[in-house]
């Protein structure tokens, strides 16, 4: 949770909601172990916190999110629901399927906390796991199921080790942290890191990777590709 995270903020504007029927309109399906869908949200896109209910405005950057429904609202325009990187947790809002470019991903990373493991999956099957370090008890790493929002490459000496990948889940008990905004990440180790060794829960509400397993995870997704990807964490 560094303060180079809050780059990685939401990019939407707001608008008016429309009274919702409930039946499909799109390909893109609720995220499973096998198969999720991304959605590129230009800047200035209109989002719609609720389908029935007033929006406030949220703003941001170019984004991929992680799409969790669809849905058709009156007049028969499509909506799609995608994951915020804001706070609270679990923060979703509704865009247009016109103004959005879907995409499908097999990938899936998976965080247990009690066995301090994580898994990297594709299609639904396990491809690697790896111990890791976990939220200690007073900073645990929040549960739920959030998306990777951007990566960023850093020195291999450095607090993170050599990537960090911000997600759209913030601590729930630091509201701030090192100058962010409590932002939780997978990244790796390096520096004062080092000191808790891998299988432990010692972090801020990070989950910190062995650098070369982090690595794997950029490398066999595609730095490009891993905006979007769901992030399971129990």
């Amino acid at each position: 949770m560094r303060s180079a995270l809050a780059l990685a903020a939401t990019a939407l504007t707001a608008v008016m909601p429309a009274a919702a029927a409930a039946r499909p309109c799109s390909p893109a399906t609720a995220p499973t172990r096998a198969l999720a869908w991304r959605a590129y949200v230009p800047a200035a896109t209109p989002v719609r916190p609720s389908v029935a209910s007033a929006s406030r405005p949220l703003t941001g950057a170019d984004a991929w999110r992680l799409v969790l429904r669809t849905r058709a609202a009156h007049g028969g325009t499509c909506l799609v629901q995608v994951r915020l990187g804001r706070r609270p947790n679990g923060t979703r809002g509704w865009v247009a399927a016109s103004r959005v470019r879907l995409r499908a991903t097999r990938w899936r990373i998976e965080v247990d906390r009690g066995a301090r493991r994580a898994a990297l999956l594709r299609s639904g099957r396990l491809v690697a796991r790896w111990k890791v370090v976990v939220g200690k008890p007073s900073t645990p790493t929040p549960t739920g199921l959030f998306a990777i929002q951007a990566s960023y490459r850093t020195p291999a000496a450095s607090f993170e080790g050599r990537w960090i990948l911000s997600l759209t889940a913030h601590s729930d008990v630091l509201s701030s942290f090192d100058g962010g905004d409590g932002q939780v990440a997978l990244h790796g180790r390096g520096g004062a890191s080092l000191v808790d060794p891998l299988g432990t829960a010692a972090s801020h509400g990070c989950v910190r990777f062995d650098n070369r397993a982090i690595g794997t995870i950029v490398r066999r997704i595609g730095r490009a590709r891993l905006p979007g990807v769901p992030v399971a964490i129990r």
